[in-house]
């Protein structure tokens, strides 16, 4: 795992296959502590990784639904520092889904050995609370998961990567790259606004051969992935901007219209890629697994396949493909700001049109408020209105809205529009608005599990527990920070109003994050 992360990639585990806390160990005499020590020694790793390298370390962790600790595990990263180089998620199967609606109990077992029986309301209802207000863990569907594999028949995926687009077996790895959907807009802002279909389907084309260029220069750090890649040749395409398009287009996001957008983007990526991965076969070779007719037999079975034109299926079974899996939809964030002009990330909606992004200039110990504009305010500026105002929507088209303003059943829809066709997954994140009804709540995930979601991911915003690195200067005002000074005295402060710390001025929210962060040595 060390290796891995010292490599720059980011790693899944599932931890519930460790033995519960208390079970005996057979000649020792002495009981497990069970799984969550162990996510400790790998979570202090990771930190240690993360600092020598000067990049967080990325990792994933997973954990059943029927494991005697589930309940300790979803609580675990209410402790105050704990577990902060993990992401968490819950494996949920079918069976688990059934007992939630049927209001039946559920076991806690292992090894067959039944510890204890709960209510699957009851625990379901702990995972909704805990994510409701510490936006984790998030829900993995792992039987749809398993279902829409490509590989079903030699792999049971049991982990993801840390942002929940790249299920993949043991040892499994796969190498992600996105198209910018923002290039191929016409006209944007105008009645006669377009999508060039016929360019984003030539670089689509031309983009298959690249990743699967990529496939051959990895260079992954261990050997074991390295022969997993090189056997199932996976790689990610996916897209970026797809919310700034959208608003170029005119189509307000979560819409019909989006959703169809979405659909037929996501399609067409697929359906020119594997085509190409046909082509890419006869040239050059199928992928190793695929070599053997009875194995592309079972390929072309499997529910995802079974999408696909006939052609392209009849192809695959006379040639193969080069690849078993084509796409994957990543967070984004880094490329999107960098590249592509900030653009919205990923599948996601822009998360504000006007924000502050907190950054650390060299030789500073704080963060510096930046702000930061989406790059479909900079595309109208240019193009339509140049004094065009964020905070005055009414000189803004309909189209523009950013996260918090969509439904959040209009960010399933969209997620689900895309899951159709993307064969791996999709790291997107539902914005909760902070008055949300906590039972409207929990019916969002029973709706993305119904619309065939493979996971689910929330954000509600809870100023006690995130400092993070976008800050709405809305939330800054509503948010009060506790701050207690040298003599003992308790000072609460708006965390948009400025003060002076250590001959500095600050935002009291930056302020906050800096002393919780550590950056000073004292309070």
């Amino acid at each position: 795992a060390a290796m891995t992360l010292k490599a720059g990639c980011g790693i899944g585990y599932e931890f519930s296959t460790l033995r519960p806390k208390g079970a005996h160990v057979q000649g020792s005499g002495s009981s497990t502590s069970g799984p969550l020590p162990f996510m400790d020694i790998f979570d202090a790793m990771c930190k240690t990784v993360s600092s020598a390298g000067g990049r967080r370390g990325a990792q994933m962790a997973t954990f059943d639904i029927g494991h005697p600790d589930i309940e300790d595990y979803i609580k675990s990263k209410r402790e105050d520092g704990r577990y902060r180089q993990f992401n968490l998620s819950c494996l949920i199967t079918d069976e688990f889904m059934h007992a939630v609606k049927s209001k039946k109990a559920w076991p806690l077992q292992f090894a067959g050995k039944v510890y204890k029986t709960v209510q699957a309301v009851e625990l379901w209802d702990l995972i909704m609370k805990s994510t409701y207000d510490f936006a984790e863990p998030g829900v993995i569907f792992i039987d749809q998961m398993n279902r829409m594999n490509n590989l079903y028949w030699c792999e049971n995926i049991r982990a993801t990567n840390p942002c929940g687009e790249q299920p993949l077996p043991p040892h499994g790895a796969c190498l992600l790259g996105s198209i910018d959907l923002t290039k191929f807009v016409r006209n944007a802002f105008k009645e006669n606004a377009d999508f060039d279909c016929n360019k984003y389907n030539e670089v689509v084309y031309i983009f298959t051969r690249m990743l699967d260029n990529v496939v051959e220069i990895a260079g992954l750090p261990l050997q074991e992935q390295q022969h997993e890649l090189e056997s199932k040749r996976r790689h990610g395409m996916g897209i970026t901007g797809l919310g700034s398009a959208l608003v170029m287009l005119g189509k307000k996001y979560g819409s019909k219209e989006a959703v169809k957008f979405t659909e037929d983007v996501c399609r067409a990526m697929v359906v020119v890629g594997f085509w190409h991965g046909t082509e890419l076969a006869k040239e050059k070779g199928c992928a190793p697994i695929l070599k053997d007719k009875e194995n592309r037999q079972k390929f072309v079975k499997s529910a995802y396949m079974q999408q696909m034109p006939k052609d392209i299926i009849d192809c695959i079974i006379e040639l193969g493909c080069r690849f078993t899996h084509h796409t994957s939809i990543a967070p984004t964030g880094t490329i999107s700001l960098s590249f592509g002009n900030n653009c919205s990330n990923g599948i996601e909606p822009s998360f504000a049109h006007k924000y502050s992004r907190n950054i650390i200039r060299e030789g500073k110990k704080t963060k510096e408020k930046v702000v930061v504009l989406s790059a479909e305010l900079l595309a109208y500026r240019e193009l339509i209105n140049k004094n065009a105002d964020p905070e005055q929507t009414d000189s803004l088209p309909e189209a523009f809205v950013n996260a918090d303003q969509i439904d959040p059943i209009a960010h399933i829809d969209m997620q689900a529009a895309a899951q159709r066709w993307v064969d791996s997954s999709i790291s997107k994140t539902i914005n909760i608005p902070t008055d949300y009804p906590f039972n409207d709540f929990k019916n969002l995930y029973m709706y993305a599990y119904e619309k065939g979601c493979k996971g689910c991911t929330t954000f509600r915003f809870n100023p006690s527990a995130f400092q993070g690195v976008l800050v709405k200067e809305d939330d800054l005002a509503k948010t009060t920070y506790q701050f207690t000074l040298e003599d003992g005295t308790t000072v609460y402060i708006k965390g948009n109003e400025i003060v002076e710390y250590d001959g500095e001025t600050h935002t009291a929210a930056n302020l906050y994050d800096a002393l919780k962060e550590g950056y000073y040595d004292r309070l």
